[in-house]
């Protein structure tokens, strides 16, 4: 099994940006959709029921998606993306904990733990000369090694910031609250951060062989 390769190195195979967009966002839009229609699709299919409150019933839909939005993308590259593995993992270990538990404290949990990890694994990417956020983003920006740097430590710092909302959100907040602010509150923030650091990626956005090409 192999990872992506990493920014600015021969030989990768890359997923249309809106295609990388849909199977890494995917998962969570049905998340809501489950959550919020959960009470629905169990009166349709009585077998949900077994599954209790809507947020169960979320959480294994969450589970299955990301583990195909997995597949799908091992299917089309024969790599997997390093970031979307993390997170996938993390979901399916604390959604089966919540599931066999039955307690949704543990779904809520993983916002925080996978942002604190994605912050952690950045920074400390940093820390050994290593520009991660490429594995990420690498297909949308062509940046150059500065670039990467400056704007790797910058989403390090707003996974910490991400995991700290959540915290807060998620103990001071109903459950259905939360589920939606996770689709309307944490898409819209991390879109406005992208789009505030377009200047960084106007500054250091490099030229490929494609480009000059055309």
């Amino acid at each position: 099994m192999e990872f992506e390769k990493g920014p600015n190195e021969p030989g990768r195979k890359e997923l249309s940006p809106l295609l990388k967009l849909v199977l890494e966002l995917g998962p969570l839009v049905l998340f809501f959709f489950a959550n919020s229609r959960g009470a629905a699709l169990a009166d349709q299919f009585p077998v949900l029921k077994e599954l209790g409150d809507p947020i169960f019933l979320a959480t294994a839909v969450f589970m299955v998606a990301i583990s195909l939005s997995l597949a799908v993308s091992w299917a089309l590259t024969r790599r997997l993306p390093v970031m979307p593995v993390v997170s996938g993992v993390v979901v399916l270990v604390f959604g089966a904990l919540t599931l066999w538990l039955h307690d949704e404290l543990f779904i809520k949990l993983k916002p925080t733990i996978v942002n604190v990890l994605f912050g952690s694994i950045l920074l400390g990417g940093l820390a050994f000369g290593k520009s991660l956020l490429g594995y990420v983003f690498d297909s949308v920006f062509h940046l150059d090694d500065e670039g990467w740097r400056k704007l790797t430590f910058r989403w390090g710092v707003f996974f910490f910031v991400l995991a700290v909302i959540n915290e807060v959100v998620w103990r001071s907040f109903s459950t259905d609250f939360w589920v939606s602010f996770k689709v309307f509150g944490v898409m819209p923030l991390t879109i406005v951060f992208t789009l505030s650091q377009m200047p960084l990626v106007a500054r250091h956005t490099v030229e490929t062989g494609e480009n000059k090409d055309g």
